[in-house]
C-alpha cells in the first residue's frame, strides 16, 4: 500500500475506521472526512485517526482535489455526498470499502473470514488475539474496539497490523459484498434476519463457504447446518454448545459466571481440557468453540489456542461492564437484531436482577425488515418487572423511509403484555430510566451505528451515582 493516496468518505464508521487505520500502518496516505466529525459527534475517535497521521476534512469536497486520489465510500454513502461529487469531478478513482478490504483480504497467504449475523465481531476478536497471542503477526480487521489491543494512547483498537502473517476480517452480509471474499477459512455463526430476506441470507453465506478452503460452521444453527450440507468445502468443522449430532468442537459443563463463562472443550470426540472465558454467557462459549475450531483449521496447536483464548478481554460495547453505583450496574451492549437481543438477555436474565434496557434501533430499515423477529425475540423474554424504553431509531442524515417505527414495535410488544414505552427522545429516555433504577437493578443500553451510545452510558453512570 505504500505511495497510495487513499480518502475514506465515512471514515470515523464502525467498518471504515479499521480499514484506513491497517493502510496508514502498511505505509499508505490516509485522509478523510465524516458527518460526524461536521456534527461534533465522538471527537475522540477523530483525535485518535490524527494521531496516526491521518489528516481529516469537512465533508464538503476540499479534500478530494486529485486524479491520483483513491476515493473509499461505504455502501451507505450517497452519490450527493460532495466528497463523491467531487471525486467525479476531478476523476479520482472510486472504491468501495467491500472492494479495497477485499482486494487486501483475497492477497493474504492465510485468511480467514469470520461471517454470520451475530458474533462477527467478538470471534474476529477471539482468533485475532490468539494468533498475535501465540506471535503470528495477524493483521485484524475488526467492527469493535477490541479490548487486548487497547492502549490510552490508541483507545480505539478495532483493527492490528501484523507482519505478513493471516489476515483476519469479519465480512458483512448486509450489503451483498460477502460475495467478494475468497478465504482460506470461512467460519460462519448463524443465519438469521437483519437486512436481507432469508432467501438472498442463503446465497450469499452458501456461496461463501463454498469458495473456502476449509469451513468452521455452527451446527446448532439449522440454516448455516444445511447450508454446509450443500455447499461443504474439502475440510469441515463443526462446532456445538447443544450436543448437535457430527460437532467436531463440542462445549459440555459449562458453568455461567455474571462475567465469564466456562466449559469442558471436546474436539473429535476426545476432551481436550477445560476452558475458562473472561466474557460471559454460552453465546460466547460458542463463539469461542468457533474461534478454536478456526485457529485449528489454519494450523494453530490447539492447546496453545486454548490457553490464549483465555486471556481474551472482549470488545467493547459487547456486554461491556460500565461501572456500578448504589448497587446499580450500566451495561452498554452492540445488541442491535433478534439473536443479538436474545444472548443479552438470556445471558443476564440468568443471574438476579431486573434489566431497565435503553434500546436504539440503528435504522428504519432493519426495523421494518425485522419487526416481527425483533418483537418476538424482545417479548419472549422480557420479564414482568423489567423495562424496555425505545427511542427513536439512530438518524444521521440522508434519505430514508420511515414505514416502521419505535412506537410501532412499542404497540407490538405492549399488545403482547410486554413492559415496552416509546421515549422518542433518548436524552427523555435515558433519564426516566435512571430515575426508576434501584440497587440490584441492571441498566443496559443497547443499539448499533452510533458510537455516542458509549457516551450516553457513562453519563447514566453518571447520573445514577448523583442520584444514590
Amino acid at each position: 500500500m505504500a505511495g497510495n493516496n487513499y480518502f475514506f468518505v465515512g471514515i470515523g464508521g464502525s467498518g471504515m475506521m479499521p480499514l484506513a487505520m491497517i493502510l496508514a500502518g502498511q505505509g499508505a496516505e490516509v485522509a478523510g472526512s465524516d458527518r460526524g466529525l461536521d456534527q461534533g459527534r465522538v471527537a475522540a475517535k477523530f483525535a485518535a485517526l490524527r494521531a496516526l497521521g491521518i489528516t481529516l476534512h469537512p465533508q464538503d469536497g476540499s479534500g478530494v482535489t486529485r486524479a491520483d486520489q483513491i476515493v473509499v465510500a461505504s455502501a451507505a454513502v450517497e452519490a450527493s455526498v460532495p466528497d463523491i461529487v467531487a471525486a467525479d469531478r476531478v476523476g479520482a478513482r472510486r472504491l468501495s470499502r467491500a472492494e479495497l478490504l477485499s482486494t487486501l483480504f483475497n492477497r493474504a497467504g492465510t485468511s480467514i473470514g469470520v461471517a454470520g449475523t451475530s458474533g462477527k465481531s467478538t470471534v474476529t476478536g477471539m482468533i485475532g488475539w490468539i494468533l498475535h497471542a501465540l506471535d503470528r503477526e495477524p493483521t485484524v480487521m475488526n467492527g469493535a474496539v477490541m479490548k487486548n489491543f487497547a492502549r490510552p494512547e490508541a483507545p480505539f483498537a478495532s483493527a492490528l497490523v501484523g507482519d505478513g502473517g493471516p489476515f483476519v476480517s469479519e465480512v458483512d452480509e448486509s450489503d451483498g459484498s460477502i460475495a467478494l471474499y475468497n478465504p482460506v477459512v470461512a467460519v460462519l455463526n448463524n443465519v438469521s434476519l437483519d437486512h436481507k430476506s432469508l432467501d438472498e441470507l442463503r446465497a450469499l453465506f452458501g456461496g461463501f463457504i463454498g469458495r473456502a478452503k476449509a469451513a468452521v460452521v455452527n451446527a446448532d444453527d439449522a440454516e448455516a447446518a444445511a447450508l454446509l450440507a450443500a455447499h461443504a468445502p474439502a475440510t469441515v468443522a463443526r462446532f456445538s454448545i447443544a450436543g448437535a449430532a457430527g460437532a467436531t468442537h463440542a462445549a459440555t459443563d459449562i458453568v455461567e459466571e455474571p462475567f465469564a463463562a466456562a466449559f469442558t472443550l471436546v474436539v473429535r470426540g476426545a476432551v481436550a481440557g477445560r476452558v475458562r472465558l473472561n466474557v460471559p454467557g454460552r453465546h460466547n462459549v460458542a463463539n469461542a468453540l468457533a474461534a478454536l475450531a478456526a485457529v485449528e483449521a489454519a494450523g494453530v496447536p490447539l492447546a496453545g489456542a486454548m490457553a490464549a483464548i483465555e486471556d481474551f478481554k472482549g470488545l467493547k460495547r459487547r456486554m461491556d461492564l460500565v461501572g456500578t453505583a448504589g448497587g446499580i450496574g450500566v451495561i452498554d451492549d452492540f445488541a442491535h437484531n433478534p439473536d443479538k437481543i436474545a444472548a443479552t438477555l438470556d445471558t443476564l436474565h440468568a443471574f438476579p436482577g431486573r434489566l431497565l434496557l435503553l434500546f436504539q434501533p440503528h435504522g428504519y430499515g432493519p426495523l421494518k425488515v425485522m419487526r416481527a423477529e425483533l418483537v418476538e425475540s424482545l417479548a419472549a423474554r422480557l420479564n414482568a418487572e423489567d423495562q424496555l424504553v425505545l427511542c427513536d431509531p439512530a438518524y444521521f442524515g440522508g434519505t430514508v423511509s420511515r414505514e416502521v417505527t419505535s412506537a410501532d414495535i412499542v404497540a407490538d410488544l405492549v399488545a403482547r403484555g410486554a413492559p415496552a414505552r416509546h421515549i422518542a427522545d433518548r436524552a427523555a429516555a435515558a433519564e426516566a430510566l435512571v430515575a426508576a433504577a434501584r440497587p440490584g437493578d441492571r441498566i443496559v443500553v443497547m443499539g448499533a451505528r452510533d458510537d455516542s451510545l458509549s457516551e450516553l452510558a457513562a453519563q447514566m453512570l453518571a447520573r445514577v451515582a448523583e442520584r444514590v
